[in-house]
């Protein structure tokens, strides 16, 4: 299929638009310029200080380095080669910072012990705020040196409020997650902070730019023409992310797709399989006359040799000359024998066929076709393994070419501008904590019996319910408003002048979560509805109990990126 052709800009002014996929290892930004009456252009920022390949590269490593009292020293670059040795000693070198985001479950609890730490006093939103200062200021340089003949433009852009920002991050992140990357956008100044600023930051999950992507490079296969669907394999450096997708053939438009499967996300990573082998080298050469060089041969086996592991014996850099053949060490190398480094890939590939199967299973349609991207999905051994596996399901298996696999931040701004995702999946069953009516026919309410209280309108209620407003799996669209009916009573109607309802979000096992305080731990708030004194005007009194009464509904919208909650009421009704 032919690239997206893309229709003119229907806008009314020009806009800037710029996309950072700041990633687990690697980070990259992309940008357009929306001018009324042209047809949109996408291009990566390809020139960064201190990158080798000037015009070649559009990703940097995700990499800071900080002096003792915690000032930045530099960014994006993984070779000091260019600074004094004396300079560096005392620097901390800070990577995979992006994981500490990542939202605390006990599913990421394993991945937790695997991360280095952050430097003391620095949080993980300092950090990303360093980082995203480091992106714009390139980014602006860039577009500066890019268009000299506009030497304005920026000026005019930052002057009407007219640049727009897409921070791309895992299928797993949420609005935890996003909200604070949007509060570290506020602090590195991408925006001002007003509602009408952190509106101008908006997210796309990986998996959705990266089908974005996909669709803009002409990547369609005739069973994807046909409606059947598409699963997305983003392999990234800390997450595996899984998306699912089809067309829509009813829409108007033609490259309109829904999620036809909720998105998944796994912290099987190649940062992962670097752990694994920094454990089995260290099981090996502690306490040995090579115990010094494990830093540098893991190094090598992250940068080098993981991605050209190819089922022979894996030669790593050691930094030494010094023989031990009982250790594997010859000729300046550590030997690492076929079945070991295949040990240290198999629980990602593993995670990602069972992946691949789970989503077959519940999607809503055929999945006909897979799509290997992201940094990982440069490993030869990764995609043969997938590739084995998808020939015994009858599934289409492709790898497209690197220039997909660093452009996910491509896919963040054809997010903005295509809009080819139209319906989503819900991941989780998302709610509120209430009390409900007691109901001596239900089994579980007999069961709580002795939780029973009443209420000051007389009736019997249980405390700690999950009352689901969004159910998990439920296919939502852009307009698609969930939303449920509450009260409140209460002697004091001061007691209305603020408001406040966590939506809570379940992940657990149970089909059917009825209870709060069953798999507590599965519970989590995903935002917080608040009212700050608007719904204690329509609030009435109940002289016959003596109390004063609202009555509310919560609004939960999915369909886009965000979660959008909101309380509903009705005034001056007769």
């Amino acid at each position: 299929m032919a690239p997206l052709a893309r229709s003119p800009y229907t806008g009314k002014s020009r806009r800037l638009v710029i996309a950072f996929d700041i990633g687990t290892t690697y980070s990259g930004v992309s940008y357009s310029i929306l001018t009324p009456g042209e047809i949109p252009e996408i291009f990566p920022v390809t020139r960064f200080p201190h990158q080798g390949h000037v015009g070649g590269n559009c990703k940097i490593p995700t990499v800071i380095y900080y002096d003792k009292q915690g000032k930045v020293c530099a960014t994006g670059i993984d070779d000091l080669g260019d600074f004094e040795p004396d300079e560096v000693e005392n620097w901390t070198k800070v990577q995979w910072f992006k994981m500490h985001l990542r939202p605390k479950s006990s599913a990421t609890s394993d991945a937790a012990d695997q991360i280095t730490p952050l430097p003391p006093n620095k949080t993980v939103i300092d950090i990303f705020v360093d980082f995203m200062e480091y992106l714009y200021y390139c980014t602006r340089k860039y577009i500066q040196q890019t268009f000299p003949n506009q030497p304005d433009f920026l000026v005019s852009m930052d002057r009407n409020n007219a640049i727009d920002f897409i921070l791309t991050h895992p299928n797993g992140w949420e609005g935890s997650q996003q909200a604070q990357m949007r509060q570290a956008a506020v602090r590195a100044k991408l925006v001002p902070d007003t509602d009408a600023g952190r509106a101008r930051v908006r997210f796309v999950t990986e998996g959705e730019a990266s089908l974005h992507l996909c669709i803009q490079r002409g990547l369609m296969t005739p069973e994807m023409e046909r409606g059947e669907g598409v699963l997305i394999v983003d392999a990234g450096g800390g997450t595996i992310d899984i998306s699912t997708y089809s067309r829509n053939l009813a829409a108007k438009e033609k490259n309109t797709f829904e999620e036809i499967a909720a998105a998944q996300c796994f912290f099987q990573g190649s940062i992962y399989v670097t752990n694994r082998a920094r454990c089995f080298i260290e099981s090996r050469l502690n306490g040995s006359k090579f115990q010094d060089n494990i830093k540098y041969i893991v190094n090598a086996f992250d940068k080098q040799s993981k991605l050209t592991f190819r089922y022979r014996p894996l030669y790593v850099p050691a930094n030494s000359q010094e023989k031990d053949t009982n250790l594997g060490m010859r000729n300046g190398s550590l030997r690492l024998e076929k079945e070991d480094v295949a040990g240290f890939f198999k629980p990602s590939i593993d995670c990602i066929v069972n992946a691949i199967k789970e989503q077959r299973r519940t999607a809503k349609k055929t999945i006909s076709t897979v799509f290997l991207v992201g940094g990982f999905a440069a490993s030869d051994w990764l995609y043969n393994q997938i590739e084995i596996s998808m020939k015994s399901l009858g599934v289409k298996f492709f790898r497209p070419d690197s220039n997909v696999n660093k452009a996910v931040a491509d896919g963040g701004v054809s997010y903005f501008i295509d809009h080819s995702v139209t319906a989503r999946v819900s991941k989780h069953a998302c709610g509120v904590r209430c009390h409900h009516q007691y109901d001596f026919n239900d089994q579980e309410h007999r069961q709580r019996s002795s939780q029973v209280f009443r209420d000051l309108n007389g009736s019997q209620r249980l405390p700690n319910c999950f009352d689901i407003i969004l159910p998990k799996d439920t296919k939502v669209s852009e307009t698609k408003e969930f939303r449920r009916s509450y009260h409140r009573n209460s002697t004091n109607r001061s007691d209305f002048g603020y408001l406040a309802d966590p939506i809570l979000c379940y992940k657990g096992s149970s089909p059917h979560p009825r209870w709060t305080d069953v798999d507590a731990g599965s519970y989590s708030t995903l935002c917080n509805v608040v009212d700050n004194g608007q719904l204690i005007n329509t609030s009435r009194y109940v002289s016959n109990g003596g109390y004063y009464n609202i009555e509310y509904d919560i609004i939960l919208a999915f369909g886009l990126t965000e979660l959008a909650a909101q309380y509903a009421w009705k005034e001056n009704v007769s």
